[in-house]
């Protein structure tokens, strides 16, 4: 079990629900997000009332802001004392319509969801490789598996960040640190409200729950509910020609 541990994108959602998780298991939290109220909610749910010591910490951060992740992260590790286990949560999914193009949009989904996770766990991964020792968690999605027509740019920032994932495995596995792919399918979360479709949607402290059995596991990839592999299996492996008559 965790000891200490980061959350990136700790004010709601999934990120919110695997902090939670991890206070409810006794682990040390860093709360890092950039809504300080919402922060606050999350850090009091972990601390209660009474309790003779704070499990969780709250770090006030926009994820675009890179130039502050490494001091920030070594602050962070000082005030928890070390750190086991870094998830990077922080994502962001705006609406778009069928026939829109919007750049600024793309600009922020891949400022958030791909810069913001590179500049986070390069600076983790240095650390724990040095220790010889972790575990990075990295929230991806089914929807990077292929290319949707309805955000192209959420699938390829999730498709860019599980690559990135690989590779950062395959530099620092040998050193000992775990790198583990998460991929949830749908899960009720406020960014995913308002989803026309969202089969075998689970609840966020459900995927907590198995986000956490799979970084302590050390998975490689993980799909979150489990059902989501074999059906992935047959998307990714469908002709484009048949993919792109599909409306997923």
């Amino acid at each position: 079990m965790a000891r200490a541990a980061i959350v990136v994108g700790a004010s709601s959602g999934i990120g919110a629900a695997v902090a939670r998780e991890l206070g409810r298991q006794g682990c040390r939290v860093a709360l890092v997000a950039r809504r300080e109220e919402e922060l606050r909610r999350v850090a009091d749910a972990i601390n209660g009332a009474g309790a003779t010591h704070d499990l969780a910490r709250l770090y006030v951060h926009d994820v675009t802001a890179y130039d502050e992740v490494p001091r920030l992260l070594e602050r962070i590790c000082r005030d928890l004392g070390g750190l086991d286990l870094i998830v990077y949560a922080a994502g962001v999914m705006p609406r778009l319509a069928a026939e829109e193009y919007s750049f600024d949009k793309d600009r922020r989904i891949l400022e958030v969801n791909v810069l913001g996770a590179v500049a986070w766990l390069n600076e983790a991964a240095q650390r724990l490789a040095l220790a010889r020792a972790g575990t990075i968690v990295g929230i991806a999605s089914v929807a990077g598996d292929r290319g949707r027509r309805g955000n192209p740019l959420y699938c390829t920032s999730k498709a860019a960040f599980a690559t990135y994932l690989e590779a950062l495995r395959n530099r620092v596995g040998r050193h000992g640190v775990a790198v583990v792919t998460v991929k949830p399918g749908p899960v009720d979360t406020p960014m995913s409200r308002g989803v026309e479709r969202r089969p075998f949607v689970i609840g966020a402290d459900d995927a907590a729950r198995q986000i956490l059995a799979a970084a302590r596991r050390r998975a490689v990839v993980a799909y979150v509910p489990r059902i989501w592999q074999p059906i992935m299996f047959v998307i990714r492996h469908l002709p484009s020609r048949v993919f792109r008559h599909l409306d997923l």
